[in-house]
């Protein structure tokens, strides 16, 4: 693999280099321009990748750029970048950046956007990958062989559907989490200690995806093979639609996607 340069080296990019670097991808091959002192540090002890503190000259050599700074500071990292990256192929896993601001601000319109979520971490993410008509199938080969080892990928035909992509699962893990949360409150309300409702909790989640994902099954159907009229399983789900927590839920998802195309008109302007 030609060399990549990542512009911001923060969690996300950590966990791409990580996953690159696992995969057999040599430490030359990587380099992260990234401000601080401390990260760029750690990324070299981490990783043994070269880390630079400004953007210069050597990044011509890169085939791609993967773009991982916070939104904010995309326009002022785009800057000094811009002269030395042209030529190459784009992967921007911010939020908030549309394609349109990135090819501009790049000089190519050779840009895919990813979406991906925290847990890339560990290499159990999920990312939505939108490609702009100027990226070839190799190109799109290319994307998904760097994302590989921080999960699974989900390509998407246009790219408001990344909106959508960002309230699921670019959200979501705050959501389990927040599952979880009440899950280990009722723990404790219910005479167990919270450390005993977080591993159960965590341990439903994790087998009731499993099982999810090796079925044939929707989801549904499953649900109902646990749901006897009458019975413990039946008396939560009909007091959580006395609440409406469906319909809440999805509310929310809604919400967070209308947030989304909010954040994409106020980090997309030049």
């Amino acid at each position: 693999m030609d060399t990549i340069a990542f512009i911001g080296g923060g969690n996300m990019a950590s966990a791409i280099v990580g996953g690159l670097r696992k995969s057999g991808v040599e430490a030359r091959a990587i380099v992260v321009v990234d401000p601080g002192d401390a990260q760029r540090d750690k990324l070299q002890a981490d990783f043994g990748v070269r880390a630079l503190p400004a953007a210069d000259a050597s990044l011509e050599a890169a085939s791609l750029v993967v773009w991982a700074v916070k939104p904010q500071y995309f326009q002022a990292a785009a800057l000094p970048c811009a002269p030395h990256v042209d030529r190459a192929l784009h992967l921007s896993v911010m939020a908030g950046i549309r394609s349109d601001a990135i090819a501009r601000a790049a000089r190519t319109q050779r840009v895919v956007r990813a979406m991906p979520n925290t847990p890339a971490l560990i290499g159990q993410g999920i990312s939505g990958l939108f490609a702009r008509d100027a990226v070839s199938a190799d190109e799109r080969a290319t994307v998904v062989r760097v994302l590989a080892p921080t999960g699974r990928t989900l390509w998407v035909e246009r790219e408001d559907d990344l909106d959508a992509v960002t309230a699921l699962s670019g959200s979501g893990p705050a959501y389990v989490f927040y599952f979880v949360e009440a899950m280990m409150q009722a723990a404790t309300e219910m005479g167990l200690s919270a450390e005993q409702g977080k591993a159960l909790a965590l341990a439903t989640f994790s087998g009731a995806s499993a099982l999810a994902g090796a079925s044939d099954e929707p989801p549904q159907v499953l649900r109902e093979r646990v749901t006897s009229k009458g019975g413990t399983t039946f008396a939560a789900l009909s007091s959580l639609e006395a609440d409406g927590v469906k319909a809440a839920f999805v509310k929310a998802l809604k919400a967070a996607q209308q947030r989304a195309r909010e954040l994409g008109d106020e980090f997309g302007r030049d």
